[in-house]
């Protein structure tokens, strides 16, 4: 796997983990944290918590699996980048309208309001 597809590979997880990880088990949450967060090698957390590094990939793979499986079900994820694109292409249709300066105003800070949920 190239660099690049290792990054966002690890991009991807860390964002359904945002959505989703209190829906994982403890122990997914750790070792995900762990290895995606921290970016511990298998061996690493193999002696942290004094099991084999197939013990620790199979945990962090089936973790991902169950974040790609509820992404899959309950679309979290892909509403919010939906809803942030909508938003980056309304804030330019609002920057060339023809809105009075007061209500571009507001809009915009509608706009920033809700970007920042």
């Amino acid at each position: 796997m190239s660099q690049e597809n290792r990054l966002e590979k690890t991009n991807r997880v860390n964002l359904l983990f945002d959505f989703y990880e209190l829906l994982l088990t403890e122990k997914q949450q750790t070792f995900l944290k762990y290895y995606f967060h921290d970016d511990f090698s298998l061996g690493e957390i193999a002696a942290e918590f004094e099991i084999s590094r197939q013990a620790v990939y199979e945990h962090i793979k089936r973790a991902e699996q169950m974040l790609e499986a509820y992404e899959q079900k309950l679309g979290l994820l892909a509403k919010q980048q939906k809803a942030d694109e909508d938003l980056i292409r309304l804030e330019k249709l609002l920057e060339g309208s023809e809105l009075s300066s007061a209500d571009k105003e507001q809009a915009l800070t509608i706009i920033k309001d809700l970007q920042s949920l």
